[in-house]
Formats: structure tokens, C-alpha cells, sequence
């Protein structure tokens, strides 16, 4: 009878330790579980889906930090090729000097009114002049802040009776600010000033 009694308590210690074996597997199971299910949630944040010409594609979100060299250089041509390109239609010179004066302070508004005082933009509806630029490259020091740059491009001048290509370089410093729809890169120009801006060629037409 004793001995049956053993049996049994050992039985019962067995199925005791089993069942705290299983426990412990289920709550290591449900822990690894929760933690894979947070990091895929995670990751899924940094997903964005873009839907163009009817076609899904992934991109994926990132800090501003981690892309301040690429944006910095996106800002600074794109600011460059709306105040530089320009048709002989008033429309289209006033659409793409507004788009430029949000990219940048006064500094850019000054020489846009030395401009037009000149008689610039006048000059280049009257005579049917087509402006074109190409920033060959802009160099960025990230070290510092604001951001100083550098911006090295050619302009296409072309006439009734010649192209005119010139040799330009900027130079002026960028600033954080917050991105909008018509500043996209959050960042403004400041002390944006022209280094050097001359003729290479002229080719007669």
C-alpha cells in the first residue's frame, strides 16, 4: 500500500514538473511571439506606399539627419533652377522666381529686384530670350551649422542670333526650418551671394 502511495506521489511530481515545463515554453512562446509582432510593427511604420501611374512601390521612411547631404543638394539646385530658368513669357518668369523665393531669404529677393530694376526680365521677354542652367555639382559642409554650399553650373543663354554659355557659381549657407508644400526640403538659403558669373563661348546661331 505504501509503495502505491509512492507510486502515485511520484507520478504527481512528474506530472507536476511537466506541467510547469509546458508553462514556461508557452510563456517563452507568447514573449517571442510579442516581441517579433512589435519589431514588424516597427518596421512597418518606416514603410510608405506611393501609388504611381497605377503602379504601388515602396519607399522607406528615414530621419531628416540621416539625408542631409542629398536634400541639402536637392534644395540648392532646385532653388537655382527656377531663379535662373527663364521664357520669354512673363507668366512663366514670375511662376518660377516665386517658387525660388520660397527657397531663400532677402539675400535672393535683393538680387531678383537689382534684376528687374535693371531691366532684366524685361529685357528677356522683349528680345525672346530662353535661359537654361545645369548645376554640374554643389558641395555641402555638413560639419557646421547653418550648412555651407557651394553651387558650380553652367547657363545657356539663347538668342535670336546666338547661344551664350556662362560660367556660374554661388555660394551662401543653408538653415533648418519647417517643410511645406512649397518647401518641401525644410530649408532656407541665407547669404546666398554669385562668386563668379562669365561668359565661356558664344556660338553665333
Amino acid at each position: 500500500m505504501f509503495r502505491k502511495a509512492k507510486s502515485i506521489q511520484s507520478s504527481f511530481e512528474h506530472i507536476r514538473a511537466f506541467t510547469a515545463i509546458i508553462i514556461t515554453c508557452v510563456f517563452c512562446l507568447c514573449g517571442f511571439t510579442i516581441y517579433k509582432s512589435m519589431k514588424l510593427a516597427a518596421a512597418t511604420q518606416n514603410r510608405i506606399y506611393v501609388l504611381a501611374n497605377g503602379k504601388v512601390l515602396e519607399a522607406f521612411a528615414s530621419e531628416k539627419k540621416e539625408n542631409i547631404p542629398v536634400e541639402a543638394k536637392d534644395h540648392v539646385k532646385m532653388f537655382h533652377f527656377y531663379f535662373f530658368t527663364l521664357d520669354p513669357d512673363e507668366t512663366v518668369i514670375m511662376s518660377n522666381i516665386n517658387k525660388a523665393l520660397y527657397m531663400a531669404d532677402n539675400s535672393a529677393k535683393r538680387q531678383y529686384e537689382n534684376l528687374k530694376e535693371n531691366g532684366y526680365y524685361s529685357n528677356v521677354i522683349s528680345a525672346n530670350i530662353s535661359q537654361k542652367i545645369e548645376v554640374d555639382s554643389v558641395s555641402i559642409n555638413v560639419d557646421q551649422y547653418p550648412y555651407y554650399f557651394r553651387c558650380y553650373a553652367r547657363q545657356k543663354i539663347v538668342r535670336a542670333t546666338s547661344i551664350v554659355t556662362r560660367n556660374l557659381i554661388t555660394e551662401g549657407y543653408l538653415r533648418n526650418i519647417s517643410r511645406s508644400d512649397k518647401n518641401s526640403h525644410g530649408f532656407l538659403i541665407e547669404r546666398w551671394n554669385t562668386i563668379e558669373n562669365r561668359d565661356l563661348k558664344t556660338v553665333t546661331r
